[in-house]
C-alpha cells in the first residue's frame, strides 16, 4: 500500500517525477555473518558540509578506521543546500551510501520509499541504548509510516537569534524577550547610511524553516494541523508576517530576497546586521569570526501569554541505508558516531546538544552559554513543542516549492500575505487528506 502511495505522491509534480522515478522497486539484503577479517570500504555522507565541519567528520571517521582497521569509510560531503536532492536521486538511482547524517524531516519520505534498514533490533542490543535521548528516539518512531527506528540522532538544535551585545549596550537597545522588544531593536538598530541593519530576512533556500518556526513562537499555536485543517493561515501567523516582511529594504538588507544560509550568517558575521534568526549550530562560524563578548544567544521572545514554542523533532542522526552489503558494519559505524566520545567531539565544534546522556556534564556543555541558553528553553515546563507533520511525504517538497518561493513572492510584493499563507496551508491540507485517504481506512 504505501509504495502505492508514494507512486501517487510522485505524480504531483514534475520534478519529484523526475527525482524519484523508479523508487517503487524492492531492494533486499543477503544477511551473513561478517567476517572480522574481511576488508570492508563503507560510504558516509555528510548532509552539511564545508570547510567548518567537514573536518569534523574526517578526524572521527579516523578515530574509527583506527579502531576498525579492516573498515575503510569513504566521506562524501554534500552541501547544505543540494543535499536532500542528492539522497533523492540516489535513493531513484538505488545507488545510496552505506551510512548517511539524515535530518528527522527526511526520515518519513526515506522510510516510505524503502530506502532506510530498521535499526530497532541493533538498538535494542547495543549497551548504550539507554543514554540517547529517549524522547528523540519515540519522535523517530512516531512519524514513520510504520513505527520503526530509522535513525539514531546525534545532535539536538534550537532555534534561537544570536545578537551583538557590544552593538546593543552602544546604543542602549534592551535585549528582547518579547516580539515588542524584538521589532523595535531591529529599528534601533538601523543605520542604513552605514550600512547597517538592524536584522537579516532569509528569503533564499531554507528560509521556510525558519520562517515557520518564527510563526510558531509568535503565535502559540500547539498543533500544525486540526481536524484536517492547518493551522498555517491562522490570524496570529498572518499578523506575524505583516510586521516580520515589512521590515525588508527599511530595517534588512535587499539582498534578503535571495539569501541563504551563508549570506545571512556573513550578514551577522562580518558586522552587516546586529541580530540573526537562526539556531545554535552557527556557534562555529560565529566563534571564529567574532570575539566571545560580540555574539550571544538568546531565546526567541515568548508568546504573548508567556510561554516559550519551538519545534519538536529538531533533530539529525545517523541512518543505515538498505543497499548497504555490510550491514553489520554499518551498524558499527552507525553507533560508534552516537557513543559519547564521538557526540562529545562533533557537538562541541558544531556548538550543538549532545543526544548521550554521558556528554550532558561534562564541562565543555557546561561553559556553553549557548548551549544553556537552549536547555533554558527545552527545561521550561511551560514549553510548547510544536510537531510538524513529518510524516506527510510531500512535507518537505511543499517548504522548498511552495514556501520558499511564496516568501521571495510576499518580499518582492508579488503577493498578499493572505494569499501565501492560504496557499501553504492548502498544500499542506491537500498532502494530508491524501494521506489519510491511504493510511487511515
Amino acid at each position: 500500500m504505501y509504495k502505492k502511495f508514494w507512486k501517487t505522491v510522485a505524480t504531483t509534480s514534475m520534478a519529484a517525477s523526475l527525482l524519484l522515478a523508479g523508487c517503487g522497486k524492492e531492494v533486499t539484503i543477503k544477511e551473513k555473518k561478517a567476517d572480522p577479517n574481511e576488508k570492508i570500504t563503507l560510504s558516509f555522507w555528510d548532509e552539511n558540509a564545508g570547510p567548518q565541519r567537514t573536518p569534523i567528520w574526517e578526524e572521527l571517521i579516523k578515530r574509527f578506521e583506527e579502531k576498525n582497521p579492516n573498515i575503510h569509510v569513504e566521506y562524501v560531503g554534500l552541501p547544505k543546500d543540494s543535499a536532500k536532492a542528492k539522497y533523492d536521486a540516489s535513493i531513484a538511482a538505488e545507488d545510496t551510501p552505506d551510512v548517511g547524517s539524515v535530518q528527522t524531516s527526511w526520515l518519513p519520505e526515506f522510510a516510505l520509499r524503502d530506502a532506510l534498514l530498521p535499526l530497532d533490533s541493533d538498538f535494542e542490543n547495543w549497551e548504550d541504548k539507554d543514554k540517547i535521548n529517549k524522547g528523540a528516539i519515540e519522535f523517530n518512531k512516531e512519524i514513520v509510516f510504520d513505527n520503526k527506528l530509522y535513525g539514531i540522532p546525534y545532535t539536538q538544535n534550537l532555534d534561537i537569534l544570536w545578537v551583538r551585545p557590544d552593538w546593543f549596550k552602544e546604543k542602549g537597545t534592551k535585549v528582547p524577550e518579547t516580539w515588542d522588544e524584538f521589532f523595535t531593536a531591529i529599528k534601533q538598530q538601523t543605520d542604513k547610511a552605514s550600512k547597517h541593519y538592524g536584522y537579516t530576512i532569509r528569503g533564499g533556500a531554507g528560509g521556510s524553516f525558519q520562517l515557520q518556526r518564527l510563526m510558531y513562537a509568535y503565535s502559540g499555536e500547539k498543533d500544525y494541523i486540526k481536524d484536517g485543517k492547518s493551522t498555517i493561515n491562522n490570524k496570529k501567523h498572518v499578523e506575524f508576517l505583516k510586521k516580520y516582511f515589512d521590515l525588508y529594504k527599511k530595517y534588512t538588507p535587499q539582498s534578503d530576497i535571495t539569501n541563504g544560509y551563508k549570506e545571512m550568517i556573513a550578514g551577522f558575521d562580518t558586522g552587516a546586521v546586529a541580530m540573526v534568526q537562526h539556531n545554535i549550530g552557527s556557534f562555529g562560524e560565529h566563534k571564529e569570526a567574532l570575539q566571545p563578548d560580540q555574539f550571544q544567544a538568546i531565546p526567541l521572545p515568548k508568546t504573548t501569554d508567556g510561554k516559550y514554542e519551538a519545534e519538536g523533532g529538531n533533530t539529525i542522526g545517523i541512518s543505515v541505508f538498505k543497499t548497504t552489503k555490510h550491514p553489520e558494519a554499518a551498524w558499527k559505524l552507525t553507533a560508534f558516531l552516537n557513543s559519547k566520545d564521538s557526540q562529545s567531539y562533533w557537538n562541541q565544534q558544531v556548538g550543538q546538544i549532545p543526544t548521550n546522556s554521558d556528554v550532558l556534564n561534562e564541562q565543555w556543555v557546561k561553559d556553553s552559554p549557548h548551549i544553556q541558553t537552549a536547555f533554558k528553553v527545552y527545561d521550561d515546563p511551560n514549553t510548547i513543542l510544536y510537531k510538524p507533520p513529518f510524516y506527510l511525504p510531500e512535507y518537505r517538497s511543499i517548504l522548498d516549492t511552495v514556501v520558499d518561493p511564496g516568501t521571495q513572492a510576499v518580499m518582492s510584493g508579488k503577493m498578499t500575505v493572505e494569499e501565501f499563507l492560504d496557499q501553504w496551508a492548502k498544500a499542506i491540507e491537500d498532502a494530508q487528506k491524501k494521506y489519510d485517504e491511504h493510511f487511515k481506512k
